[in-house]
Parts: C-alpha cells; sequence; structure tokens
C-alpha cells in the first residue's frame, strides 16, 4: 500500500471514530464573526488589552501539537494564521476527546478570547471548539509549502493553502479588473456581452477552437475576440462600449499564451487612435497605483517606471534603433536575403508582414520601458484605417512593456468597400492554408455598410496586464486556473 493510501485509510478510520461520538463531521453552518488579520492588527496596537473580548473564527488546521490535557494549534484563514490553545479542563472531555482525532487540514471553528503567550504571540485561548471537515487526503509536504511548480498550476486549491502569498497574487488581479471597470464606468462606457459561440470568428490573427451545434446541425467557433460584435453595438447607436471576457484561440501554450484568457476591449465613437492612446496611458498607470501603491514595478530583472509620458516610436524607426537596418532602404530580393541571412522563417514574401517579421525578431523584447509602437504595415490587419499620412501604413498602436505586448488599438476601419476587400483578401489567405486567417462575416459587412461613425478601439490583455504590474514570470502565475497537459486522456 503507498503511504499516502495508508494515511488515507487512517484518516478514514478517525472519521468514523467521530460519527461513533454522535458528532457530525460536516456540519451545515458556523457563525465566523471574526478574521485573523484584523485580530492580529487590534491585539498588537499598543494599549488594547487581551483577554477581555470573545471572537469566533474558522479556518484549516496547520500545525497541531497534543500536550496531554493541553494543546497548541495554527489555524489558517482568508486572510492569514494565528495561534489557538486549548485546555482539556476548559473545553469538556468529549470535545477534547474530538481533538485528538483531528490532524493537519482538518477545518474547525472555535470561540474563545484573545491573549497573548509567554512568548509574545498573540492567540486564541479556545473556550469552544468545532470540527467543521474532516480532512482525509494528507496536505502536500504537511504546511511547508507546494514548491513543484507544475503541481502547483494542476492542483491550485493545495496551492493556495499551502502558499498563502498565491492568493494575494489573485486578490490584486481582482483588484486590478475592478479598477478597470470603476475606470471605464466614470467616463460613461457601458459593459456588454457578446457571444462565445460564433457561427463565424473573425477580429484577430488567430486559429479557433471549432464544434459542432448537434441542434441546428452548423459548425461553429469559440471567440477569438468581441471586435466584431462590440462595432456592431457602435453602429447600433452606442457611443461607448467595453467586454472583458474570455476568448479561446488554439495556439501554442507558453509563458505567455494560454488557450483561454482574459481580454478586455472597448469601443469609443467619433474618437481615432490617438484619443484611445491617452486613455490607455491613464488606465495603466492608474491600475498600477491602484494595485501596487506606487509607479514603480519589478519584473524579470528590470524596474520599469509606469508614468507619463509613456513612449512613442514609430515601427520603421524602432527597426533602425535597434536592429540598424533602413528596410525603405532595402528592394525585395534584399529584404528577401535580410530575412534568410537572420533566419527568419516566411512563406509568400510580403513587405509589409516582412517588416513586422524583423520587428518582431529584433525589437519586442528591447522595449522594456513602456512603448507605444505606431505606424504598423496595413497587412497587418484588415480591420484598421489606413494612415492619413502614409497608404501603405494604418493607424494602429501596439504597447509594449517588459518586452512583450499588452494592447493594441486602432483607428477603426468603417469604410465598407475597402473592409468588404481587406475581409475578402483574409479569406483568400484562409484558403491558401493560413490558419490564423479569418473568413468573411457578411453579417459584419452588413453592419459597417449600415454605417459607422468614426470610432477608435482598443484590446487589452488582462491576463499580460496581471503578470506586468504584479511581477509574475508566467501566465500560469496569474491564472487561477491555466490549462495543462491531461495525466490520463479521456476517451
Amino acid at each position: 500500500m503507498k503511504p499516502e493510501d495508508k494515511l488515507i485509510n487512517e484518516r478514514i478510520d478517525k472519521l468514523n471514530q467521530i460519527k461513533d461520538m454522535g458528532i457530525n463531521p460536516y456540519p451545515y453552518r458556523f457563525t465566523k464573526k471574526n478574521k485573523s488579520s484584523e485580530i492580529l492588527e487590534k491585539f498588537t496596537k499598543a494599549g488594547h488589552a487581551p483577554g477581555k473580548e470573545s471572537v469566533s473564527l474558522a479556518g484549516r488546521i496547520l500545525t497541531i501539537r497534543l500536550m496531554g490535557k493541553a494543546c497548541f494549534a495554527h489555524v489558517q484563514d482568508e486572510d492569514g494564521k494565528i495561534q489557538i490553545y486549548v485546555r482539556q479542563d476548559e473545553i469538556g472531555e468529549r470535545s477534547y476527546g474530538l481533538l485528538k482525532k483531528l490532524d493537519m487540514g482538518d477545518m474547525i471553528g472555535f470561540e474563545g478570547s484573545v491573549f497573548k503567550t509567554k512568548a509574545g504571540e498573540i492567540s486564541i485561548w479556545v473556550k469552544n471548539v468545532e470540527l467543521l471537515s474532516k480532512n482525509i487526503r494528507p496536505l502536500p509536504e504537511k504546511w511547508h509549502g507546494l514548491k513543484d511548480t507544475e503541481l502547483r498550476y494542476r492542483k491550485r486549491h493545495l496551492d493556495l493553502i499551502t502558499n498563502p502569498e498565491v492568493k494575494e497574487t489573485f486578490v490584486k488581479r481582482a483588484k486590478l479588473i475592478n479598477y478597470i471597470r470603476e475606470f471605464l464606468n466614470k467616463k460613461n462606457y457601458l459593459e456588454v456581452e457578446t457571444p462565445a459561440i460564433q457561427s463565424i470568428y473573425g477580429g484577430a490573427a488567430a486559429k479557433p477552437f471549432k464544434s459542432f451545434l448537434n441542434d441546428l446541425k452548423m459548425n461553429v467557433f469559440l471567440r477569438i475576440s468581441d471586435e466584431l460584435y462590440l462595432k456592431r453595438l457602435i453602429v447600433g447607436g452606442f457611443d461607448k462600449v467595453y467586454e472583458i471576457c474570455k476568448d479561446f484561440r488554439n495556439e501554442s501554450i507558453d509563458s505567455t499564451h494560454n488557450p483561454e484568457f482574459t481580454m478586455l476591449e472597448f469601443y469609443e465613437a467619433y474618437a481615432d487612435y490617438n484619443d484611445m492612446m491617452k486613455l490607455v496611458e491613464d488606465m495603466i498607470i492608474g491600475a498600477c497605483k491602484e494595485v501596487n501603491g506606487t509607479d514603480k514595478i519589478h519584473f524579470r530583472g528590470h524596474t520599469i517606471e509606469i508614468k507619463k509620458p509613456f513612449a512613442v516610436l514609430k515601427m520603421k524607426d524602432a527597426i533602425k534603433k535597434y536592429a540598424k537596418i533602413d528596410v525603405d532602404k532595402l528592394n525585395d530580393k534584399e529584404f528577401k536575403t535580410t530575412l534568410d541571412k537572420h533566419k527568419i522563417k516566411h512563406d509568400k514574401f510580403n513587405r509589409g508582414e516582412a517588416i513586422q517579421l524583423l520587428f518582431e525578431e529584433f525589437v519586442e523584447d528591447k522595449l522594456i520601458q513602456p512603448t507605444f509602437i505606431i505606424e504598423h504595415p496595413k497587412e497587418t490587419t484588415p480591420l484598421c484605417k489606413l494612415s492619413r499620412e502614409n497608404p501603405e501604413l494604418i493607424e494602429r498602436f501596439e504597447l509594449f512593456v517588459a518586452g512583450f505586448e499588452l494592447g493594441n488599438a486602432y483607428s477603426e476601419l468603417n469604410d465598407p468597400i475597402l473592409q468588404r476587400k481587406f475581409l475578402e483578401d483574409s479569406a483568400k489567405q484562409l484558403t491558401e492554408g493560413n490558419e490564423e486567417a479569418n473568413p468573411v462575416d457578411e453579417d459584419f459587412l452588413e453592419a459597417i455598410e449600415t454605417g459607422m461613425p468614426p470610432t477608435g478601439g482598443v484590446g487589452i490583455g488582462i491576463d499580460r496586464l496581471s503578470m506586468v504590474l504584479l511581477g509574475k514570470d508566467s501566465i500560469k502565475d496569474v491564472i487561477l486556473f491555466p490549462f495543462m497537459k491531461s495525466f490520463k486522456e479521456v476517451k
């Protein structure tokens, strides 16, 4: 028998003994009035006399030490941990008998008064204790913390129990999302919901997840973006809309990619990408201060200042600065030679896409401080307005921090003739084997043909933003349940 199975059997025996005592090991409720953090803060203050106030807490046993007719234990609740002290003559033989059958990992509720031990530790002198949930599976490595990274992601409940700092990460992530909502709400944006299951996908260069809707006997796709639906709402008369939602892309999994991820997209009528640039800058700066209380963050060995003004750099100038390559001086043949020289893979040569490839190879990881990259080649997206200065470029910016992209924004294309041409070009690429190209969405084109006002739009990856602002190296550290390869293949 495996050691873990032996421990489980021992705990099941204790569970049955507790039932034989007439005690329900899984009661329905407990009146919890206090948290460990508030008690520790309140009773640490000078002048507050311990022992005069009754408290009621609940949590999980992390350590337990029985000494004859007395017991010390540490109990962890949502906010932290606190020591308890229990005496048999205080709680009675039956309750103390229950205590002898408890293990690390069991959940208890208790009432008592606050006091300080001789060593000066604030503790609870327990007058009443109740078992709330008997644990039959031992915690990993006792209470010293789960260290196996793979296991931490796969079994997040254990990670949260044994590594309290992980819980704080997700509290901050929630605080970040709440701030973004409040920021946009105060600017009169309306939060909306769009379909996650779509008959035609679009709005991003990505391979979708495909499924089948049995009732209608048709193929459907999980959304890769909510862009095309949000634009329909702008057409319909809403001036400002946003959505924080799950998108799904059938792409590689790495430190900055997860197949299911959280996106913020927002659109404003009568605005352009310059207006959105100012809005994004204010939002990111405010979010950093809200979550961290400072405009400085430490990420991947860099000290990054999240304050005005963010740098603004043209894509070609960035390539010239970091790669020492002036793309405007290269003819197509020289351009192909340059790509081959640096072993940059490319299929069918396209000058605009080649510029993008050079940027990705030589520039992205150099953009540590917040930087808006503007003047992208028109070939990089079919949904953006052409530049007012150069029709070979588009009015788009990407925000880079710490070497990777956090956000993407356009002066949205609202010319229905040009929009149709661009989407038909994308659909042609799809038929030619480009799995990240999009099909033509006729319903979306009809909406644009109805008339869409000038519009600025932005997409920001919430997971990546969380990584940077919270100083986490992997996207798995900011997603509660990242996608993991299954140990067992489901048939």
